[in-house]
């Protein structure tokens, strides 16, 4: 318990720069009496603090004390300040807490730059303790029982053993093994209703390669083809977000043409799909008819 009050105090006055023995007392709920001997403490092991008598007296750390025996140079201290920084946005508590205590060791400030959010644009749907709680179980070691959407749209109960969470082309996965099925599966987090962490423990296994999320029964997955795109420029803002930019060409008219290798299958035509009469398949011609057939089909179905 005096130990980690001994670091708590020194954490604080390098923070603070200097405080009164009453103030530390107040703050640690000790006696002022209990500070002056946690203070000898620290001093007897090599700890140079002062104390000053007087209105603006205090106890305090010789400048500099600390960065002198800490062997990183000052890009070392900002770029583990910048990851636990991350971490802590991502809502780790122990990054957080790491963070405010390296920022005071290093006598360093970071701005705020990074912010993560779990959640979509206007859920109410508890994304992030969703993503919270997988973490969690992911950490721990426990299983956890699922109500997942599948591709199908049936709903199904599901036992998991959590073994990473992944964020592959705009949206996160599980990696997971799955009880039932008695193998690998890949779980889309939007389609995760429910979730509950149970007290069942599990080793951990290693989850095979390669990854693909677009395939979650683990089929092959086909090969990617040369596809070249015409956009209108009205889709100008979605290209940019599902392209690099190195696959976009612009155009005179303000049309973009993107030509990127991508495996023909329905998620690519559901993809295509999705952007109306504002894109044009060029290559290959049999994609270009595949998805005039389907687009057909959606008039069909829906023309009144």
């Amino acid at each position: 318990m005096q130990e980690s009050r001994l670091f708590k105090i020194l954490y604080y006055l390098l923070e603070k720069g200097r405080a009164t023995a009453p103030e530390l007392a107040e703050k640690f709920e000790v006696s002022s009496r209990t500070i002056y001997r946690d203070i000898d403490a620290l001093s007897g092991a090599g700890i140079p603090l002062y104390t000053e008598a007087g209105r603006n007296g205090g106890i305090y750390l010789m400048e500099h004390f600390v960065l002198d025996r800490i062997v990183l140079t000052d890009r070392e201290k900002s770029e583990i300040l910048t990851a636990l920084q991350s971490s802590g946005a991502a809502g780790n508590e122990a990054g957080k807490m790491a963070f405010e205590k390296l920022s005071a060791l290093f006598r360093m400030r970071t701005e705020n730059w990074y912010e993560m959010d779990f959640s979509r644009w206007g859920s109410q749907t508890g994304d992030s303790d969703k993503f919270e709680l997988l973490k969690k179980a992911i950490l721990s070691h426990r299983r956890v029982e699922i109500l997942y959407v599948g591709a199908n749209r049936e709903r199904m109960k599901r036992t998991v053993e959590p073994l990473k969470l992944l964020y592959k082309s705009s949206s996160w996965y599980l990696k997971a093994w799955c009880t039932k099925k008695e193998d690998f599966r890949l779980f889309k987090l939007n389609r995760i209703l429910e979730w509950k962490l149970l007290d069942e423990m599990f080793t951990f296994r290693a989850f095979p390669e390669p990854e693909d999320t677009t395939h979650t029964d683990f089929t092959a997955p086909p090969e990617p083809s040369k596809i070249i795109l015409s956009f209108a420029k009205e889709a100008a803002y979605r290209v940019y977000d599902e392209f690099d930019f190195g696959q976009i060409e612009e155009l005179e008219d303000g049309r973009l043409l993107v030509a990127a290798p991508m495996p023909v299958d329905e998620w690519l035509i559901a993809f295509l799909l999705s952007f109306g009469v504002w894109v044009e398949v060029i290559e290959p011609v049999n994609l270009k008819q595949v998805l005039a057939e389907r687009a057909m089909a959606v008039y069909l179905k829906n023309k009144t």
